[in-house]
């Protein structure tokens, strides 16, 4: 178990001041995997190679969409070029809302949000069919999280070397992710 990132907050709730971190966690990396642009195109994530991620599943339908749309380009904004990447997985797994395209799902943020950080392909994140990305993510012994997603931004945050270090609830505010992603961004 690696050193304890406090200060976000976890699917406990805001209350929580720690987020949930994972107890145990098989050996790899996200760099290991390939995923789909929103026009089809494989990405490598071993491009992030020595960045911070926040990875989130995405809706444009959900009552959570203003928020966290809004404030994670407040994050990508200020901590782009310190080397944070935000990656957005759109997902219509959770009461269908994220019916649209690609295409479509790609104008909504970027007209109404003004989105700059990377939109994908549209996955699935639980179940039969869920992205290999996802099963990776989702391996990691959380504590108190159940292994599937539980809604519409569910966020984990990687470190530098590309392991899943931090989950956090759909509720959770991206900007209390600040301490956290600091903290990664320091570390050598």
């Amino acid at each position: 178990m690696g050193n304890k990132i406090s200060g976000g907050t976890s699917e406990l709730g805001p209350d929580c001041k720690t987020i949930s971190q994972p107890n145990e966690f098989p050996t790899g990396t996200i760099y290991e995997y390939t995923v789909k642009d929103v026009k089809g195109k494989d990405v490598n994530l071993s491009m992030y190679r020595g960045k911070v991620l926040v990875i989130v599943n995405v809706a444009s339908q959900c009552g959570l969409t203003d928020e966290n749309y809004t404030e994670f380009n407040q994050l990508y904004q200020k901590y782009k070029d310190k080397g944070l990447e935000i990656l957005a997985f759109p997902c219509n797994q959770f009461a269908a809302q994220e019916p649209g395209s690609n295409e479509q799902i790609q104008e909504f943020a970027c007209t109404r949000f003004k989105t700059a950080f990377p939109i994908f392909n549209k996955i699935e994140v639980n179940g039969f069919n869920t992205a290999p990305l996802y099963k990776f993510l989702k391996l990691g012994k959380w504590g108190f999280f159940d292994d599937d997603i539980q809604w519409n931004f569910a966020k984990f945050l990687v470190d530098k070397q590309g392991k899943p270090v931090g989950r956090y609830y759909p509720t959770t505010s991206p900007l209390s992710l600040q301490h956290d992603i600091n903290r990664l961004l320091e570390a050598s």
